[in-house]
């Protein structure tokens, strides 16, 4: 699926100052993204702060992106829990008309084996009336898919790719070299895309490409066309403002460049609190630098 290669956005979810849904400044942060370069959008992921909407909220950001996205941009759902007969049952039930394929995060807290991991997947994929993306995140699961477990789901006909953000380098080139042709690994970490990029990934699905979209185009664009040393040299230029995201949980960072930027404000909901003013003033002086 060509569409998946290149640049996604882990969109944020633009909150007002009394904590609802800012749909005009989703609708800036939607022309800034896709007028710079983005090539599809991640709706509802851990950026996007789905865990803090209700399913209502969810389906309405949804049905809002796929009614504002005049160069169809290719839209990604996030769709994940450790509830895995929950998440079935709301796949029968959702209206994915338009959506590109969802992105499911391995199951957090109760913290399943291997197997348990890859039956809950093939629930998932057996379910989903779209493709499926697996998402290996165990800074926020606790639990890392080993190279194995992706390798398995990765036979199933509707699983199609994964977004690995485990850091592991070693377990990235595990999968690209024993996936099934067809396959796609895409880097869930800003600063490691060029590196996976090196080793045979399509691209990432970036946080800081809300705010800094053409960069991180022009980045993944030289990545992908095979120089990864120019690349990695922007991507370093970046590192600093990057690091500063998640100093006080993401999205609480990205919200407060956005706001910075005049795109959004910097409200997000509890029990994640806007940037310190010691963070807002971190964040101005990497701006300077860039």
């Amino acid at each position: 699926m060509k569409s998946l290669r290149g640049l996604g956005v882990a969109l944020v979810t633009p909150f007002d100052v009394n904590g609802k849904i800012d749909f005009v400044a989703l609708l800036k942060l939607l022309k800034h993204t896709a007028d710079n370069g983005v090539d599809y959008w991640v709706v509802m992921g851990s950026t996007g702060e789905a865990i803090t909407l209700t399913e209502e909220e969810q389906e309405e950001v949804l049905q809002f992106v796929l009614k504002n996205n005049p160069t169809q941009l290719p839209i990604i759902f996030g769709l994940g829990g450790s509830n895995t007969s929950g998440l079935v049952n709301r796949l029968q039930k959702l209206d994915l008309s338009g959506v590109t394929a969802i992105l499911s995060s391995s199951p957090a807290y109760n913290k399943p084996t291997q197997q348990g991991i890859i039956a809950h997947f093939n629930q998932i994929a057996n379910n989903s009336p779209i493709p499926v993306i697996l998402y290996n995140v165990p800074g926020r699961t606790c639990s890392n898919m080993d190279a194995s477990t992706t390798l398995s789901l990765a036979n199933h006909p509707n699983i199609i790719a994964i977004k690995e953000a485990s850091g592991n380098l070693n377990q990235v080139e595990d999968i690209i070299k024993g996936a099934p042709d067809g396959f796609m690994l895409t880097s869930g970490d800003d600063m490691l895309t060029s590196a996976i990029t090196s080793l045979g990934g399509i691209g990432t699905i970036s946080v800081l490409a809300n705010a800094l979209p053409n960069q991180f185009s022009n980045m993944v664009k030289i990545a992908l066309s095979g120089d990864v040393n120019t690349s990695a040299h922007i991507e370093r230029s970046l590192q600093e403002i990057s690091n500063l995201m998640y100093v006080e949980g993401n999205p609480t960072g990205l919200k407060e460049l956005l706001a910075q930027q005049g795109i959004c404000t910097n409200n997000v909901r509890l029990p994640l609190l806007p940037a310190t003013h010691e963070l807002k003033m971190a964040i101005q002086l990497a701006i300077v630098k860039l």
